[in-house]
């Protein structure tokens, strides 16, 4: 913690409190979160992260989906989707064929050593 800027521990203070607001069952407000940081120590915090967090957090369900979403806050995420369901399924298609025609240019008579199979090498 000691590395982290400002800003990034004021964000940490502001997301830990909402989480115990929203495991509490407790409703999240700018108010809530400043309460809560009070009380933990945390009375350097920038006063408009808790107004910009409660504002984008208001609902259990809003927490829930941060939550559950890989990536969601933090850096960077993940790339981009494809447009819809076609593309995901096209994208599967080309994947099955590659793995067919990796499988078709090993041969039947082949182990994984190289060998022609038969008597078991230097076994």
């Amino acid at each position: 913690m000691d590395k982290l800027k400002k800003a990034q521990k004021d964000e940490f203070a502001v997301s830990f409190a909402i989480l115990a607001l929203y495991d509490g069952s407790a409703e999240v407000t700018g108010e809530q979160i400043n309460t809560l940081l009070e009380a933990t120590g945390n009375t350097e915090v920038a006063p408009y992260y808790p107004i910009i967090f409660s504002n984008f957090l208001n609902t259990p369900e809003k927490i829930a989906e941060m939550i559950a979403s890989p990536g969601a806050g933090g850096g960077g995420g993940g790339g981009g989707g494809a447009g819809g369901d076609a593309g995901g399924e096209a994208a599967e298609e080309v994947k099955e064929e590659e793995a067919e025609e990796e499988e078709a240019e090993i041969g039947g008579g082949m182990d994984m050593f190289g060998a022609d199979g038969g008597d078991g090498g230097d076994y």
